[in-house]
């Protein structure tokens, strides 16, 4: 009896003694960073990968054939409307307009003897002596006359057209590429099967060529009935490019068209922005990424975006309540905006949102709220 009374003290003392161990060793809840977010005015802006074309591209062609006697460029050179460019042996051309003068001067004689056949025709007939018959040769040899002459100006001018074309001029200012052949090649020229001599691409301005979706498509116009934001077929909104090794937005330019109709294949539609290029450094066919204006200005809130957490197609964010207990929202992201990420819904202004320590938080669990404020970064722009 007294070893069982024994044993229930020791039992009874392991208990008292093991409790507090137990009570010390339970962990407290864990800490966790929360930041309320942070309001400003903001623009909607659309991203896009399109590239830089000429505004303007001539392939140059000889109008007439020969052997090419000069070339007047640098290959690669900046030219200017007007520059000569080549200079196709002119010798053949101007023998042909000399031929062709004297055929005009022929005419001409021709036109003037007819002339005096028919007045002396008609006075012949007035004074009775002679015949209607010969008048009447004698006007159709003046008509006949008219016409040569009429022919031979042709024939002149066609062949000072000839002579003029034999010195090929650049019809636009821009970049040239370089020569495709050597001088004393046979040039071959007219209007089909024509030696394609270079090419010039205008520099100044510079076009962006990009396509959207029938989505967005769909939305500008939306907005553009709204009167919330004009449509880019009729006011120059504004757009930004960023090149592939740029990290900021400085490059600003306005919208100038949109085409006429959606793509059946790709349900796309082109769009294109022009863009200075005064210091010559952007170059066709170099790509880039656009921001399109896709919104008025508006009050939104902004929080980092690693605070959000992406659950299939959902995007979820933890908030801290009163009770410091864990509860999981589902929000609407947006766009960046000045490093933070907006949510367009499923947020309050002053929800205290778990901005680090994810990995430590469950729903409707404890834990430990360390409050930060949150600061944006440097204006894109």
């Amino acid at each position: 009896m007294l070893r069982i009374t024994q044993l229930a003290c020791s039992a009874l003392l392991l208990a008292i003694l093991a409790g507090p161990l137990i009570a010390q060793d339970a962990p407290p809840p864990p800490e966790v960073v929360v930041a309320t977010p942070l309001v400003d005015r903001v623009i909607d802006w659309d991203e896009y990968t399109g590239r830089f074309e000429a505004e303007e591209a001539v392939t140059i062609q000889a109008r007439v054939s020969g052997y090419l006697q000069e070339i007047h460029f640098e290959d690669g050179q900046l030219v200017e409307a007007g520059d000569l460019l080549f200079t196709i042996d002119r010798r053949p051309f101007a023998l042909a307009l000399q031929r062709a003068e004297a055929q005009l001067q022929a005419a001409q004689a021709g036109l003037r003897l007819a002339e005096v056949e028919r007045d002396r025709a008609q006075q012949l007939v007035d004074r009775n002596v002679g015949t209607p018959q010969d008048l009447d040769r004698a006007r159709a040899e003046y008509a006949q006359g008219l016409a040569d002459v009429a022919l031979a100006e042709a024939d002149l001018s066609i062949a000072q057209l000839d002579l003029d074309f034999t010195e090929i001029e650049a019809p636009i200012s821009g970049r040239i590429s370089k020569g495709e052949i050597d001088i004393g090649a046979l040039v071959i020229g007219g209007p089909a099967g024509a030696t394609a001599l270079t090419e010039i691409v205008s520099v100044d301005p510079i076009e962006f060529v990009f396509t959207a979706s029938e989505a967005d498509f769909l939305r500008y116009a939306r907005l553009n009935q709204s009167g919330a934001r004009p449509s880019s077929r009729n006011s120059p909104n504004r757009i930004l490019v960023q090149l592939m090794d740029e990290e900021s937005w400085d490059r600003e330019g306005v919208m100038d068209f949109v085409d006429n109709r959606l793509d059946p294949n790709s349900g796309t539609i082109e769009g294109r922005a022009l863009f200075d290029n005064s210091d010559g450094f952007l170059t066709p066919g170099v790509f880039g990424r656009a921001r399109l204006i896709a919104s008025d200005e508006y009050e939104a809130l902004l929080i980092p975006d690693e605070a959000i957490v992406a659950d299939q197609a959902r995007s979820i964010v933890y908030v801290v309540g009163a009770d410091d207990i864990v509860e999981e929202k589902i929000v609407r992201r947006g766009a960046l905006w000045r490093g933070l990420r907006i949510v367009t819904d499923g947020l309050e202004q002053d929800d205290r949102v778990v901005v680090s320590g994810l990995q430590r938080v469950q729903p409707g669990a404890p834990v430990t709220p360390r409050e930060e404020s949150l600061a944006f970064a440097a204006l894109e722009e």
